[in-house]
């Protein structure tokens, strides 16, 4: 049984069997620090720093290990050799919890805590950065983009790319950034706060490649479907509703042709919230079948309802047909185009052709990030079950039994506690780093990082941080020769970056 499997297990126990013994069963989040300060601070210092009487929390390696699980079992076994109680006399579970996710935040806040690209645009660095099997550099590609949400590159060398007030744009293999594609379904621009999209409806989103794109030339897009007076919430709030759609076309000089569109839900599902929250990630399988995310923008609950898109990965022939293996086609009341559900927000989906895996990123609450192997008909937990917790400090379900069938269940392949706000991902593969090949590589929100991780059968058996302090990386994507592309979203504008080899000059004769 894999390591994540036990753990959403005993999230699910937890929340379930919560004891209310000793103190609150929770602290909120705002909270949580005053906390720290009334228990740990005496011995471990205010700001972590460590005293005579206790170790550093922060700057050095934890003894007993630096996940989630290792520090709540710390906390709750404690260390009396060296003085330190054994919290589980009292304090519940989750309070131990809470504690052990605010130490992790601590240790993991990134240098410029620019969580919304609102501060100091990063510099993009101009020298030799090492890893731990390459070294590399990186290169500013094209400047001035907006809102960015999604990058690929095609076979020739150039790079498509969207923003979502925009549109589609094409960068040329030379940094040259195109006006915005015509003929595309509309984009609004509403929802700007401060130069930094987070409300709005009616986006650009996602873009990819058809895997045979050399032969057919299919550009596939997905986007906000907006629209007002349309259902019933639209009408009594007097706002305008949308809902995420599927659409592949061909680009050509400059102009969006031949326009099919491939899915799109019935408007009584449209619902209001941002279209961050719904994912729209696009990905094929090399078996004729195209997947989208769709997360649960609206009532959280709808990602437990099979009638409803949200909280859902789709799965359609690459043509938009319904594949008649689909897990529920033919349940009552369920859409047969859906492959899995109880997703919150999948930021990225990537198939891994090396394994046959289809992954997926999601964004959890307050910890929870996941990195998921999309299998058809299971169910994924949210908003039942959560390796994270709510923002209030309680546990997810605030301690009632789940209700799911443990059968159809499927825990996180990994878990990232703290969040990373893990946001696209793709696997390896092209001659630039060789000792990278298949390796998930994949771009961070929040942490302002770039990870890559070895996977072998499934499970994530190594990482390893490649770039640190960088901007938000709202996307990222291998190119064909195998430099990799990285969308850095900031308010002050937004760039696009290559990962690039470093040439060793030749050897004298």
């Amino acid at each position: 049984m894999c390591l994540a499997l036990i753990a959403l297990g005993a999230a699910a126990a937890a929340a379930e069997e919560e004891d209310t013994s000793g103190r609150d069963a929770w602290v909120p989040a705002d909270q949580i620090g005053g906390f720290y300060e009334q228990e740990c601070q005496v011995c471990h210092g205010p700001t972590l720093e460590g005293t005579a009487q206790g170790t550093a929390l922060v700057g050095r390696a934890l003894s007993g290990g630096e996940s989630i699980e290792a520090l709540t079992r710390s906390i709750a076994e404690g260390a009396p050799a060296r003085g330190m109680p054994a919290w589980r006399e009292t304090l519940t579970a989750s309070r131990i919890r809470s504690l052990a996710l605010y130490i992790l935040e601590k240790r993991a806040r990134p240098r410029s805590e620019n969580d919304y690209g609102l501060g100091p645009r990063p510099i993009v660095p101009n020298h030799v950065m090492t890893s731990q099997e390459h070294d590399f550099k990186l290169e500013t590609l094209a400047e001035d983009i907006l809102h960015p949400y999604a990058v690929a590159p095609l076979p020739n060398g150039d790079i498509l790319l969207t923003e979502r007030t925009r549109g589609l744009r094409v960068v040329s293999g030379n940094g040259k950034l195109s006006a915005p594609v015509q003929g595309t379904p509309r984009v609004y621009t509403d929802g700007v706060i401060q130069g930094y999209t987070y409300t709005g409806l009616g986006w650009m989103l996602d873009v990819a490649v058809h895997p045979d794109y050399k032969e057919n030339g299919w550009v596939y897009i997905s986007y906000g479907d907006r629209c007002s007076d349309c259902n019933a919430l639209s009408r009594s709030s007097g706002e305008p509703v949308s809902m995420v759609a599927l659409a592949r076309g061909r680009i050509q000089d400059g102009t969006w042709t031949d326009h099919e569109e491939l899915w799109k839900a019935d408007q009584t599902a449209y619902s209001g919230g941002t279209e961050l929250a719904l994912g729209a990630r696009i990905a094929f399988d090399g078996k004729g079948h195209v997947y989208l995310t769709i997360g649960a923008k609206g009532d959280y609950e709808n990602a437990q309802d099979l009638s409803s898109p949200e909280g859902k990965i789709l799965r359609l022939h690459d043509d938009g047909r319904i594949p008649n293996d689909n897990p529920f086609v033919g349940q009552l009341g369920a859409l047969p185009e859906i492959y899995s559900l109880g997703h919150r927000n999948p930021q990225g989906l990537e198939y891994d052709p090396h394994e046959d895996r289809l992954w997926s990123s999601e964004h959890g609450p307050r910890g929870g990030d996941e990195g998921n192997v999309i299998l058809a008909g299971k169910n994924y937990g949210w908003p039942r079950v959560s390796l994270g917790m709510e923002y209030d400090g309680s546990p997810i379900g605030q301690g009632k039994p789940h209700g799911l069938d443990p059968e159809t269940l499927e825990a996180p392949r990994i878990d990232w506690t703290p969040s990373l706000g893990v946001s696209g991902i793709d696997f390896y593969a092209g001659e630039a780093f060789p000792q990278w090949a298949h390796n998930l590589m994949l771009g961070t929100l929040s942490r302002n990082e770039v990870h890559r991780v070895v996977i072998r059968n499934g499970e994530a058996v190594h990482s390893e941080i490649l770039i640190r302090d960088l901007g938000r990386i709202r996307d990222l994507a291998v190119g064909p020769t195998g430099h990799v592309y990285l969308l850095l979203e900031h308010g002050q504008g937004s760039r696009l970056v290559e990962i690039r080899p470093v040439v060793k000059p030749a050897p004298s004769s």
